[in-house]
């Protein structure tokens, strides 16, 4: 049997002050409680955009022939020191659902194959495992997490109980989206390894949520978003490939790298570094991002990731009294989301939107001005509802939270 050790500790309460709601552009009148969603970018990080996006204008063949690749490395080089990793081993893309395609369109697989997968992936990647699975004849092998859970014992074994001897391949969030657990993503990817299948994590939320380090981890594939916990501009992903792996891994586009007879650089950061002419804004904003979340509290990131994972525990203890319901999962496996059951939907009814289901997500915004996901779990018409916790968040907001579920359940 797979065990983790781990240490239990007393969950703090969370802190009262946070930084001025002018640090950032959200809506005053909307009690916004879904950072986890598409992030929100401050306004210091928008200027710094705005003026790099300036430069560009002003001189656009001077910026993207002469400037741009300097100013990729350089802004590759602090955001690997950030996460990490190394430089030469990480590219930009413009999110983890392109990083989870690039990696998975670039391997090739054969009839046979198996592709694990657990059931709480992210909709839009599993599709993509899915595509490739059908395109290529490989298997789907789906790891059945359950949710609520006791232990990251339960994890563990799901995961390990569907590897075989044809696994190829893993495609393990970090951090789940809609249950917004926190994998033992470390212990995975070990025992992973050992079993000779390479790991592609789906990092998505991680980043700014959890800390990382991505050489002691040593999946073999990492992508990650930049504009969610970082709070970068919309747009900002990377993709970090084990140095053993990049010949394997294309880009989505090819484009002029693919014949480029330069040496100085490896083929994957020529091809990954122009795959024609794009606003790479905010990719080049992920650093004034890192500096200015870090400025936000004395303690710098580690404080940052603190608080808000203590808000979060805080707020799922709130919402969890108001529906007089267990916790759903250990606070281990909690970082800065935390999801929570609710009564099952009225109805079931397909919709049109397809990130959000159901029409208690929208009730709650008409009537309280509380944006907050519903997100249907794991199936209409079981469902979740999910927070997360940033720095512009406080406690009083999910008790409000708390008292209008009480209202329309």
């Amino acid at each position: 049997m797979f065990r983790l050790s781990r240490k239990s500790a007393a969950i703090p309460t969370p802190p009262t002050t946070k930084r001025p709601a002018s640090i950032w552009s959200l809506d005053p009148a909307v009690t916004f409680l879904n950072h986890g969603s598409f992030g929100s970018c401050p306004l210091r990080v928008l200027e710094f955009q705005r003026d790099v996006r300036e430069r560009m204008e002003r001189q656009p063949v001077k910026f993207f022939v002469r400037d741009l690749e300097e100013l990729l490395d350089w802004a590759r080089v602090r955001l690997a020191k950030f996460l990490g990793g190394k430089a030469e081993n990480l590219v930009f893309v413009p999110n983890a659902t392109s990083g989870v395609n690039a990696v998975l369109r670039s391997l090739t697989f054969e009839p046979g194959d198996e592709l694990l997968v657990t059931d709480h992936e992210y909709n839009a990647c599993r599709n993509a495992l899915d595509y490739v699975a059908q395109r290529t004849g490989a298997k789907v092998v789906v790891a059945k997490i359950p949710f609520p859970l006791a232990s990251a014992e339960e994890i563990i074994e799901a995961v390990m109980g569907a590897v075989t001897w044809r696994t190829r391949l893993a495609l393990l969030d970090h951090v789940t989206s809609q249950t917004g657990l926190v994998m033992p993503i470390e212990f995975l990817v070990r025992e992973l390894n050992a079993h000779n299948v390479d790991t592609l994590v789906d990092g998505a939320h991680a980043p700014g949520m959890v800390p990382l380090d991505l050489h002691a981890l040593n999946a073999a594939y990492y992508t990650g978003n930049c504009h969610k916990w970082i709070c970068a501009p919309k747009g900002a992903g990377f993709l970090h490939v084990r140095a053993d792996r990049q010949e394997r891994v294309r880009p989505l586009v090819i484009s002029h790298g693919a014949n480029s007879q330069r040496t100085d650089r490896s083929r994957f950061l020529i091809e990954f570094g122009w795959m024609g002419t794009s606003d790479p804004s905010a990719a080049l904003s992920v650093p004034k991002a890192i500096e200015v979340v870090r400025s936000m509290r004395p303690g710098g990131w580690k404080e940052v990731m603190t608080d808000n994972r203590d808000l979060a525990l805080a707020a799922r203890r709130v919402l969890c009294d108001a529906l007089q319901i267990p916790l759903p999962c250990p606070d281990e496996l909690i970082g800065s989301l935390a999801a929570v059951p609710i009564p099952d939907a009225p109805s079931a009814k397909p919709s049109k939107n397809p990130l959000y289901l159901d029409s208690l997500q929208d009730e709650l915004l008409a009537k309280f001005k509380i944006e907050v996901p519903v997100i249907p779990w794991p199936a209409p018409p079981r469902r979740l509802l999910r927070v997360s916790a940033q720095l512009y968040n406080s406690l009083p907001q999910y008790e409000a939270l708390a008292d209008a579920l009480k209202k329309v359940l």
